[in-house]
């Protein structure tokens, strides 16, 4: 497992973003896992964050002329990142997000930041059923851009109602590629090489295999 992999996890962990146990999720499934990338919540916080979200766009290869946080989670995650990308990788590009209602006064419009021109790259937390991106894809295409890809930070790696993820869908339906910084496989990978975390592997795996892709 990459370094920044292991870094994500244990940086999760250690601010309770991830959390072990028995969660009911908004889907009315029990997950043995709970991911709430809100509680990243600190400038600390968030300025190493935006390294981990920089470092996983430069190890996928991914091009694009500017990056877009659709309101309200992915605007910190944009700023963090861009803010990284310039400092640690000398990727100076822009940053977008959007209002979720438009201004008529003023400059008008609904975003705000960098043009949404070009090759947009779309970050935010996680995606569950793919209705937030979805809708940041048609933002981007009404601006005139061309959506070059999502990066996300947890990929759960799990289908939806059907028997593919949300993930898998938006990637058919509009050919773009969804990298994260860290996936189930990476986190049970992860939760098998630490001992104090080897006895929750088990319910991870039971899980994986009733709803993982």
């Amino acid at each position: 497992m990459q370094s920044y992999k292991q870094a994500f996890l244990e940086f999760a962990i250690q601010q309770e973003v991830l959390k072990f146990g028995e969660f009911r999720l908004k889907s009315g499934r029990m997950s043995p896992y709970f991911f709430n990338a809100g509680l990243f919540n600190t400038g600390q916080a968030l300025g190493k964050l935006g390294r981990l979200y920089a470092q996983a766009i430069v190890e996928a290869g991914m091009n694009f002329d500017v990056l877009y946080g659709p309101a309200y989670k992915g605007i910190p995650l944009a700023v963090a990142t861009a803010v990284a990308l310039a400092e640690q990788h000398g990727k100076n590009v822009p940053y977008a997000f959007n209002r979720k209602e438009s201004k008529n006064h003023g400059e008008g419009g609904n975003i705000i930041g960098g043009s949404l021109s070009g090759r947009v790259l779309i970050i935010d937390d996680v995606i569950t059923a793919g209705t937030a991106i979805r809708e940041a894809m048609a933002v981007i295409k009404a601006s005139g851009g061309q959506p070059a890809g999502v990066i996300i930070s947890l990929n759960r790696e799990e289908r939806g109602n059907g028997g593919r993820s949300a993930i898998q869908e938006i990637e058919e339906e509009y050919g773009v590629q969804i990298a994260s910084i860290a996936s189930f496989a990476d986190l049970l990978d992860f939760m098998r090489s630490r001992e104090d975390l080897q006895p929750y592997a088990g319910a991870m795996e039971v899980y994986r295999k009733q709803y993982g892709v």
